[in-house]
Order: C-alpha cells, then structure tokens, then sequence
C-alpha cells in the first residue's frame, strides 16, 4: 500500500472512537500486546510465588529478584533507545520477545521437574532485566511508526487502557492457575503467550509503518541527553516526572500499608483499596484516548498538581470507604498526568532521536519508584504511611508548580509554520544533524 493512502486511513480513523485501532499495522501489534503483558504480570506473581516458596517466604530473596530485574533497566536503558533509534524496530522487538520467551521457557521447565533453586530464578529475573532494557524503549517509539503524529496520544492512551487491564486481570488469573497447575504451569504459559506478539509483529507490513529520517551510523546515547538538556519544554516535564516518581508512584508500597496498619490487617480493605486505584487508573487511560494533539505544559502541570492533593487527601482519609474513593481519583490523576507526560515528550521529540528521548523517559520513570519506595518506606516505618502519603502529596503538588506558571498559553516550542510531518521541525533536524556531525 503506497505512503500516501496509509496517511489518507490515518486521517479517515482519526474521526472515530479508538481510532488508532483503524490502522492496520497498529490493530495487529495491539492485540499481541494484551496477550504478551498479560501473560508478563501472570509471570511475575507466579516468580515471586516461586521465589517465597523456595526460601520460606524470605522479603530479602524478594527484593532480590526486585533489584536483579531492575538493574538492567538502570543501567542499560539508554543503550537500548540508542538501538532503536539505529535499527529496525519491528526486529528488535522480534529478537526481545522471542528471547523472554526463552527465558521464561528456561524457568518453567526446571520448575515443573521440581529442579529449579533460587539461583534459576536469580539468572532469569536479570535476563528479563536486560532484555527489558531494549524492549521497552523500542516499543515505546515504535508506537509512532505505526500510526503516526495524529493519532500518536490515541494509540499511547489505548496502550495504557489494555497494560491497566492486564494490571489487575494478570495476578487475578495467575493466582488462579497457580492453584491448579503451579508457578510452573503459569511461567509456561507465559511463554507460549508471546506467540501471540511476534506473529502480530512479522504480519506487519513494513511498507507501512511511517517512519522518519534515520540517525547517522556514529549516533550516541549522549545526544540524547544533550538534545534534551537543549529543550526547557522536554526537562521540566521530566523533571516533573522525576518528582512524581519519588514521591507519588508508590502505591504498589501505600496500599497494602495501609491495608494492614491502619485497616487493622484485612484483606477485604486491601482488595477495595487496590481495586478503586485500579479503576481510576483504566478510566483515565480510556478518558486520554480523547486527545488529539501534543498536551500543553498546563495539562501536564495540572495533572500532577491534582495527582499529589489528591494522594495528600487519601492519607486524611477517616475510613476505608472514604479512601477507596479518594484512590479513584487519584488512580485517574497518576495515569492522567502519566500519559500527559508520555505524550508532551514523545509528540515534542526529533523522530531521529524518540528512542532514545522515550529511553530517558523509561529510565527516569521506572528508576525514580524504586527510590520513592524506599523514602517512603523509610517515612512510614516512623511517622505512618498516612503521613508518607501526605508529604508525598505535597511536595508533588509542589513542584507541579513553577511548570503551571510557566506553561501558561504555551503548547509548544516550535512554530507551527516550522513542524514537518513526523511532528519534528526542521529547527531540530538542523539541531540532530549537528549531533551526528560532531
């Protein structure tokens, strides 16, 4: 199909409701992604299943597999972006996925023989690490070849709606088949799932996908870091983004925190509480399927301003109802202002360097958690996980605020006059031009 009448069905979808899901390419690489990152959360409750079992319910062997699969992705993020931005996407993405599956395969089979030790479940949780440290960044940029700028927030926003889904519906299954067939059933399952994904990538056809200039063949991680140092618009909202890292996105500690300290230890108001963040979080994630164009810095500002008075009001709260409903809003805030962020930084970046800007993006936001779980570890443990959830909030809501001041009336950096249709301008190809020159 020619380049021009892929763009003419990319405006035609751009009129209706999921509208991203009218491109061909997009709708197939979709639909093996809900399979994929169901089966990826079904695999990591039955890990960790794996891991308490083994080593009699040991928090530090936890943390363990915690830190293995995460440092990878600290460390080696920014390579990976680099690597999507120098080679083919869909292939990329092929190799990662065919790789997780391997693993997973590795795993599962000694954990049905009954041979697997801890240290299989150690060499798999630092394997994934890696391979995520590529595949997340690629598919993060890849996004953007399939359907292009107009419909770039539509695509983003569904992306989130079904990883919210697989979110709760992933454990809640895995917790399930765990009972009937073990962790070693699930890990095999799991495996089989990405099946799904790589046939949805190699039917793709590459012909298709709207891909911009390429960066030279001496392209470095650095030019990323430089291209963003060099672009105000790009920094406060990571920057922002940091912020909220640290202080806001620590539900996955808050929750059953609160559960079992100021609910007395019960399980029934550790379900409601989980189950309202849940709820709020794939309404914003359906709300944000609405959006059209590039966020402005208020949007984004504003999201977090919310996000943190409304995390702040969740530590008031004077019953489990009243913070269930709380956490409803607050779970529409964080995914909210989430993909606002998303969509502000990859709508504003040079197509030649999204991956590795979108990398920068992933590192910032997956490395500023594991550091906000443990200040606010540190909080809870001596003045109450309802005052953590206080101070949170605040400092949130206060470094939302020079970036709400500034933002005013500003929804981008670059003139329209200037904007190419990869949603760059040809001030910043001059500006990428001259990275890879020097």
């Amino acid at each position: 199909m020619p380049r021009s009448t892929v763009l003419r069905s990319v405006s035609r979808a751009a009129t209706v409701p999921f509208r991203s899901l009218g491109v061909r390419n997009f709708r197939l690489f979709a639909i093996g992604q809900v399979v994929s990152v169901a089966g990826t959360w079904m695999m990591a409750t039955a890990q960790d299943w794996l891991v308490l079992s083994l080593t009699g319910d040991s928090a530090t062997a936890l943390g363990t597999v915690t830190a293995l699969q995460f440092a990878p992705m600290a460390l080696l993020t920014l390579y990976g972006g680099r690597l999507a931005d120098r080679y083919d996407k869909r292939r990329l993405l092929v190799a990662a996925n065919l790789a997780s599956a391997a693993l997973s395969l590795a795993l599962a089979v000694p954990v049905l023989t009954g041979s697997a030790g801890l240290g299989a479940v150690y060499a798999c949780a630092l394997g994934l690490g890696v391979v995520n440290a590529v595949e997340v960044p690629t598919r993060m940029s890849f996004v953007s070849e399939l359907v292009g700028g107009d419909l770039l927030p539509n695509a983003s926003a569904l992306s989130a709606a079904y990883f919210n889904v697989a979110r709760v519906a992933g454990p809640a299954l895995a917790g399930v088949l765990i009972g009937a067939a073990g962790p070693g059933g699930v890990m095999l399952l799991n495996a089989v799932s990405y099946a799904g994904t790589v046939t949805g990538l190699l039917l793709i056809r590459p012909a298709e996908l709207l891909r911009g200039p390429g960066p030279g063949r001496e392209s470095r991680v650095s030019d990323g870091l430089r291209y963003v140092r060099g672009r105000p618009d790009l920094l406060a909202t990571l920057l922002l983004l940091a912020a909220a890292g640290v202080f806001a996105f620590t539900f996955q500690l808050s929750l059953p925190l609160l559960a079992k300290g100021w609910f007395h230890d019960d399980p029934a108001a550790f379900g409601l509480l989980s189950t309202a963040f849940a709820a709020g979080s794939l309404a914003a994630a359906l709300a944000t399927t609405m959006r059209t164009g590039r966020p402005a810095a208020r949007a984004v500002a504003g999201s977090a301003l919310a996000l943190g008075l409304l995390e702040a009001a969740t530590g008031l709260a004077p019953s489990a109802a009243a913070a269930a409903g709380a956490l409803v809003l607050t779970g529409f805030a964080a995914v909210y202002f989430a993909q606002a962020a998303n969509h502000r930084v990859q709508l504003g970046s040079a197509a030649a360097l999204r991956g590795r800007v979108m990398a920068l993006y992933t590192l910032i936001l997956q490395g500023s958690t594991p550091l906000g779980a443990l200040l606010f570890g540190l909080v809870a443990e001596r003045l109450g996980v309802r005052v953590g959830l206080c101070l949170g909030g605040l400092a949130v809501a206060l470094a939302a605020l020079p970036l709400l001041s500034l933002g005013r009336g500003r929804t981008s950096p670059v003139p329209p006059a200037l904007r190419l249709s990869d949603g760059t301008s040809d001030v910043e190809s001059k500006l990428v031009s001259e990275m890879e020159k020097s």
